[in-house]
Parts: C-alpha cells; sequence; structure tokens
C-alpha cells in the first residue's frame, strides 16, 4: 500500500482534475445552449427549402436546367468531412474520421485505387487524426467551426460548387455529425453535389399546381445554389451543438469518475493512517514490555 504523502498527493491532484473537468462542462453547457438555438432555428427553414427543391424540380422534364442536378460517371470525389478544432469530447471526432475511411472504402474503392478521392476538413482534430492513418494532407478550413457564420460558409459552398461544374469533381459528399440532444449525436452522410430532385414529376403530382415568377426554371437555377449554401451552414451548425454536448457528456462522466477516485483514495487513506497508528501503538506495547522485563 501506497504511504500516506503519496496517497495525499493523488487526492490533490484529482481535486484538481475535477475542478477542471466540472469548470469545462459548465462551458460546454453553456455553448451548448447557444448551438442548440442556432440548429433548432434553422432546421425548419432548410427542411422546408429541400421540400421546394424537390417538388419544382421534380417539375421539369429538362433535367439538365441547372448544372448542380447533372448526374455523371463518378470518378472524382470530394468527402467534406466535418470534426472539431479540440479533443475532450469522447468519441465524437474519432468517429467521423471512422466513418470517412469506412465510407471511401466501401463507396469509393474504385476511385479511391486511382488516387481520385480527396478530402477537406472542417475542424482539425479530423484532419490530425486521418493524417496519422496515411491519408495525406488535404485544406482545413478550421475558422467556419470555432464561430459559424453564413457569410463565410456561403464562400466554401460557392467554392465546392465551382469545383463541381468545372468538373473537377464528380460527386461532394458531407460527413458529420448530426445533433439529437445532449447525450446523442448521430453520424450524417449525406450527397451534397450533384443535388438531388424529385424523379419524373412524382412530387409535383402530389402536390396542388403554383404559378411561378418569373418562370419555373429559373426558379430552380436560383434556389438550387442558396438551398446548397443551406444544407452546409446547418451541418456546420448541428456538428458545433453536437461537439459541445458531446464534451458536456464526457466532462460530465470525467467529473463523476474523478468524485468516485477521490472517495476510493480517501479510504486507502484511512486505511493507511489507521494501519500506522496500529503498528505506532504495537511498537510503544513492545518497547513498554521490553523495558519491564
Amino acid at each position: 500500500m501506497a504511504n500516506l504523502k503519496e496517497i495525499r498527493q493523488r487526492i490533490s491532484s484529482v481535486k484538481s482534475t475535477r475542478q477542471i473537468t466540472s469548470a469545462m462542462k459548465m462551458v460546454s453547457a453553456a455553448k451548448l445552449k447557444r448551438a442548440q438555438d442556432a440548429i433548432t432555428q434553422i432546421r425548419p427553414y432548410a427542411r422546408r427549402l429541400q421540400e421546394v427543391i424537390s417538388q419544382v424540380s421534380g417539375s421539369i422534364n429538362d433535367k439538365n436546367v441547372s448544372p448542380l442536378t447533372d448526374r455523371r460517371d463518378i470518378e472524382k470525389v470530394l468527402i467534406v468531412v466535418v470534426t472539431a478544432n479540440r479533443g475532450l469530447c469522447g468519441g465524437f471526432n474519432a468517429n467521423v474520421t471512422k466513418a470517412a475511411i469506412e465510407w471511401v472504402n466501401v463507396q469509393y474503392s474504385v476511385q479511391k485505387e486511382k488516387g481520385h478521392v480527396e478530402m477537406i476538413f472542417i475542424g482539425k482534430k479530423g484532419g490530425e487524426i486521418l493524417k496519422s492513418k496515411g491519408w495525406g494532407i488535404w485544406p482545413y478550413y478550421n475558422e467556419l467551426i470555432d464561430k459559424p457564420a453564413f457569410i463565410k460558409t456561403e464562400v466554401l459552398a460557392e467554392s465546392l460548387m465551382k469545383d463541381f461544374t468545372d468538373n473537377k469533381y464528380d460527386r461532394v459528399d458531407l460527413i458529420y455529425n448530426q445533433f439529437k440532444n445532449a447525450a446523442t449525436q448521430h453520424l450524417a452522410i449525406e450527397q451534397f453535389l450533384p443535388v438531388a430532385s424529385g424523379e419524373n414529376g412524382e412530387a409535383s403530382s402530389k402536390q396542388p399546381f403554383f404559378i411561378f415568377e418569373p418562370d419555373l426554371e429559373y426558379l430552380v437555377r436560383t434556389l438550387i445554389p442558396e438551398a446548397l449554401k443551406v444544407q452546409l451552414f446547418k451541418a456546420l451548425l448541428d456538428s458545433v451543438a453536437s461537439e459541445h454536448g458531446a464534451r458536456m457528456t464526457a466532462m460530465h462522466q470525467a467529473t463523476d469518475n474523478a468524485s468516485d477516485m477521490i472517495k476510493n483514495l480517501t479510504l486507502d487513506y484511512n486505511k493507511a493512517r489507521q494501519a500506522a497508528i496500529t503498528n505506532e501503538l504495537i511498537e510503544i506495547v513492545a518497547g513498554a514490555e521490553s523495558l519491564k522485563s
């Protein structure tokens, strides 16, 4: 059993750690409230915008009304991996990077063998993990995670759309954590480009007739880029809220574990102290008995 000084030092160290994890938990809880409000506010708008795009694009016989809906043979692929800039959030970052590797190996194995799969990282932790696994070095967009802003996300979305229309990539996918609640995040893999649309007017046949001004094709060409910008921004907000929820949960568990460890160490300290007192009493009694003899 460790001596009393070592146990006291360990108890002091664990208490300091518990103080840090408790503070991080409270900070994450405060940030989570703001991030949760942001994602819950944008979700209805993003969902409705996607529904409108699906309905009106399904009414168009010309599937090439927008170059962003152009479906072609998949030769070159871009994966947008959204993680965090910091750790201490459980398996939040590792789950995304693991899913990215599996997604490429399963869906784009042929393109991978040809070296036609690239990634960009929003959040530096994803890039660091994949770089350590030998997945090369690709661009980072870490500033988008610290303070998500639509105007900054818009620039990246426009860049992705330009790369697609210039045939630099034939497919762009998003991989990120989707926020459900503070304790639960769902892994999401979404097709970003080309844009999915209604098939053969099926969506429009279930909807009432609309009057479009100036015309349907112009409306679709205008709405699709805006919908893509919103989709990317929503993915960032989802990821940020998920990060704070995951970190709050991880720090809560760490704080509880530190409290349990302190209890166990205190018990060990009391046992060691009691044993030391007992040994001292035995030595005193033994000394007294030796003097009598």
